[in-house]
């Protein structure tokens, strides 16, 4: 995400359509150049919100706008990361320490943050705030007689967060996928890699020692046109490990997603009707993870470059920078501890 600005720009300026990673870069002014390039080019940018292209996400944007729920009045997000998953990926891992990534909430919750851009359908969010901080994941926490590795740990059985139970048992009864496969990259993972990777490499480090310095809980208020109220909230410690759960409360009805499956409660009948969605995919696209999502967004990326059609992906360069000036300015927001009022589109 550090090195995408440079090449976006000048393959955009070169009439390249772009296929790009969330997020688009780490600066609000580096993604203002990637989505004015393409803008100025008339090339198609797609950035990987692949959120937007689950069937069931998109079942929910269908429903709004059909009025099932009337005058969208409030949202409320939930991402929870789950414990493992944080201490994987946020701990140990790529996306750990601000200087060598982005912040938490640009790494993993633009997605999020993006949803609730779309959801409020075209009313621009006028102001923000947000509280968040990096818990339990510190050296203080460390508790006694705790080792800087785990496999040299005496205590490792009565931690949650060993790297031994989140690789090496894991392997042990013939899991070789994510998370196990991101250790190994460079061989098949098995129980020597494994265990030689936590005896020398980052992710066999004690969380408590470990350079990171990312939020493990944030929340994020945002008000806008018209009175819509919403609020996000992005954590660690859970069970569940990237089940969104959605509540959006309008005037005639609320809509409920479990991270499964939509409920409609409707105010006038007093029922509640569940809507199921179909995920038509290739079988290699259905093996969990976002690849059904995948799927679908590289289907629309390869179908609106073939037709030369840009309304076929799902949102172009200015929605997408409008949805990442939103994560920027929910950080400033909780970094100078603050209500920011949003830029508009020309400021």
């Amino acid at each position: 995400m550090r090195r995408y600005k440079d090449p976006a720009v000048a393959l955009a300026k070169k009439g390249y359509h772009i296929l790009l990673e969330k997020p688009m870069a780490v600066t609000l002014e580096d993604c203002r150049e990637i989505a004015e390039a393409c803008i100025q080019s008339g090339v198609i940018l797609t950035v990987c919100h692949v959120l937007r292209y689950d069937p069931v996400i998109s079942k929910i944007k269908t429903l709004i706008d059909c009025g099932v729920v009337g005058d969208v009045i409030h949202i409320q997000h939930l991402e929870p990361v789950g414990f493992y998953h944080f201490a994987h990926s946020f701990v140990r891992g790529n996306w750990r320490n601000e200087a060598e990534s982005s912040f938490a909430l640009l790494a993993k919750s633009c997605h999020d943050l993006d949803l609730i851009h779309h959801w409020a359908g075209g009313r621009r969010c006028i102001k923000v705030s947000s509280f968040g901080a990096l818990s339990h994941f510190r050296k203080e926490n460390k508790p006694p007689g705790v080792a800087n590795r785990c496999l040299d740990c005496s205590v490792e059985s009565n931690c949650p967060y060993s790297a031994k139970k989140i690789y090496l048992d894991r392997v042990k009864e013939g899991w070789v996928r994510w998370p196990v496969s991101v250790i190994c990259s460079n061989s098949v993972p098995d129980i020597e890699s494994v265990t030689e990777a936590l005896k020398s490499g980052p992710y066999g480090r004690c969380v408590y020692e470990c350079d990171n310095d990312v939020c493990s809980n944030q929340v994020v208020n945002m008000e806008f046109e018209g009175g819509l109220t919403a609020s996000f909230t992005m954590v660690a410690f859970t069970e569940e490990i990237c089940e969104r759960k959605t509540s959006i409360c309008g005037s005639r009805g609320e809509l409920s997603y479990n991270g499964k499956e939509i409920s409609v409660f409707d105010f006038l009948t007093q029922t509640s009707t569940k809507h199921t969605v179909h995920k038509n995919v290739p079988g290699a696209f259905n093996s969990g993870g976002h690849g059904v999502a995948d799927y679908h967004l590289v289907d629309a990326f390869i179908s609106a470059v073939a037709s030369e059609d840009p309304l076929l992906i799902q949102l172009g360069p200015k929605e997408t920078l409008a949805s990442h000036r939103l994560v920027f300015e929910a950080e400033r927001a909780r970094l100078e501890n603050r209500v920011v009022f949003c830029e508009t589109e020309h400021d």
